[in-house]
């Protein structure tokens, strides 16, 4: 490929299988995102490359980009377009944000990258670095309705974007950049915890002055960027959880306020090895965490929800334009999860319209509570995605891939039972001799029960994969639950289905405590 061959076009829909390119050069970190969209606009992630050349390093001060940042800078973006060319990428778009654009030699830094790499770098400004950052979060969370506030850490700059009904009516930069704040107030002395309290009062004041904080007391308020993947997994590590799956992660502020207290305890070195945090962010965490406390505390929010995806994932969404989907899917990310493991749609999909309508007809005799409804429905549509690594113990391989899926938005303890659900859809139910289910509190190895249960019953009523039930009705007496299915197609032969759910329904019938009876409805 010949030097300056990939550029920057206008966003247009890409051809089928066309991969395009995404790159982030941020004040601390370096990011390439290459990804191919399907006909509904549904991204499939091909490869990322990551370097961190810390170009913000010594920023604050000379108001100049350092040589030597500059020069594994360009080393980076060198490798990112070479892999960028292998992947068979046809258009990529590179954005610089805040440490090129404060820069006195940001525009020169520029012309050496087009000069050198063949990339045609563009500085962005603050309000467009908010809008492509609102862009990725909001493809992955349903921000339609009500009030939210994404935070987006950089290492020399936090963007706000407020929003109302998915419309941003908020764009606020400051410069509270985890590698800016830790040059100039962190020393790694023996106060610590003094210079975290001074810079902590220090971001209280600027984030009083920077807006109407009343406004948006207690509403959703999501995290992109390294300081608040790192957050997610290093609370995820100490509820004893796998670290690798940080994306949806609910991060309570206490928890945020103890972890940033503990880690002040600890040098650098010792911070290195702390379970969940990347090394290489061990002398710039305690900032990104100040703020985070301090942006918390100033909304007055419960907890912050973490998104994996950032600003690259914008840019190519903007790189697309009107071909992005829209629509808010709140099911989405599972649903392009199950086609990326090869699944068949047809069937969950049935499996979730049974499994939901049981769940309707026998939640409170069962004793379920409405909010376990959402996670019968991720099991329903999940349970299957372990067959894309074999047949034989699907269930097995569903749990761990479910367990170590990035990009499905789940808090750690709903991922956990989605998982487990997913596990005892077939085979052997929930048992205290799976190590699994038994280190479950008593009230969640209920809900695994109850509602394993169900999903058991509602995968067995399409056993034949073909949707032949339209609909189920039940009704339910002392001695037993009866089961009625209708067919798609009148006169329909049934038994296979029926003969299901039936094999199929010894977890429910043991949580109900009467037999379980699945027939064909009567059909006049």
């Amino acid at each position: 490929m010949r030097r300056g061959y990939l550029a920057t076009l206008p966003a247009s829909a890409p051809a089928p299988g066309e991969r395009l390119g995404a790159i982030d050069v941020g004040s601390n970190s370096i990011r390439l995102l290459v990804a191919e969209f399907d006909a509904e606009g549904a991204m499939r992630v091909v490869d990322e490359v990551k370097d961190q050349p810390r170009l913000a390093s010594g920023i604050a001060e000379s108001k100049r980009l350092d040589e030597f940042a500059m020069a594994r800078a360009i080393q980076a973006l060198g490798r990112m377009r070479e892999v960028a060319e292998r992947r068979g990428v046809r258009r990529l778009s590179a954005v610089a944000t805040s440490a090129v654009r404060e820069a006195e030699n940001g525009k020169e830094f520029v012309e050496r990258v087009r000069r050198e790499v063949g990339i045609p770098l563009r500085i962005i400004d603050a309000d467009t670095e908010a809008q492509l950052s609102w862009r990725s979060v909001a493809h992955h969370f349903p921000l339609t309705a009500g009030r939210a506030l994404v935070a987006d850490i950089g290492g020399g700059s936090l963007e706000l974007i407020g929003a109302v009904n998915g419309l941003v009516e908020l764009t606020t930069s400051l410069p509270f950049g985890a590698v800016r704040l830790t040059e100039q107030y962190l020393f790694e002395g023996k106060s610590r915890s003094k210079e975290i309290t001074a810079l902590r009062e220090k971001v209280r004041k600027q984030l009083k002055k920077a807006g109407r904080w009343k406004e948006w007391h207690n509403v959703t308020v999501l995290g992109s960027g390294g300081t608040f993947t790192n957050l997610a997994r290093m609370v995820l590590a100490r509820r004893g959880h796998p670290t690798d799956a940080a994306h949806g992660e609910v991060v309570k502020t206490a928890e945020v306020e103890q972890l940033l207290e503990w880690l002040c305890t600890l040098s650098v070195e010792r911070r290195r090895n702390v379970p969940g945090l990347n090394p290489q962010r061990a002398d710039i965490i305690l900032a990104g965490l100040a703020v985070t406390a301090e942006l918390l505390n100033m909304v007055e929010a419960r907890s912050i929800t973490v998104s994996a995806f950032g600003l690259r994932e914008g840019l190519l969404l903007d790189m697309v334009g009107e071909r992005a989907q829209k629509v808010a899917d709140p099911l989405r990310a599972m649903r392009e999860f199950i086609d990326r493991c090869q699944g068949d749609r047809r069937h969950v999909e049935q499996v979730r319209v049974l499994g939901l309508t049981l769940f309707d007809r026998l939640c409170d005799v069962l004793g379920a509570d409405q909010a376990e409804r959402p996670i019968l429905e991720a099991a329903c549509l999940l349970h299957d995605v372990g067959q894309v690594v074999s047949y034989r113990k699907h269930h097995r391989h569903s749990f761990q891939l479910i367990m170590h899926a990035e990009r499905l938005n789940f808090t750690s303890r709903d991922r956990y039972l989605v998982a487990l659900l997913s596990r005892y859809h077939r085979r052997k139910g929930p048992s205290k001799k799976h190590a699994e289910f038994a280190r479950l509190p008593e009230n969640e190895q209920a809900i695994v029960r109850r509602l394993s249960g169900i999903l058991r019953l509602a995968d067995g009523l399409d056993r034949g994969h073909t949707s032949a039930v339209e609909r189920v009705s039940t009704r339910l007496t002392a001695e037993r639950l009866t089961v009625r299915a209708t067919p798609r197609l009148r006169g329909a032969d049934l038994s296979l289905e029926c003969w299901g759910a039936s094999k199929k329904s010894d977890v429910l019938a043991k949580e109900l405590g009467r037999e379980v009876l699945v027939l064909p409805a009567v059909v006049e």
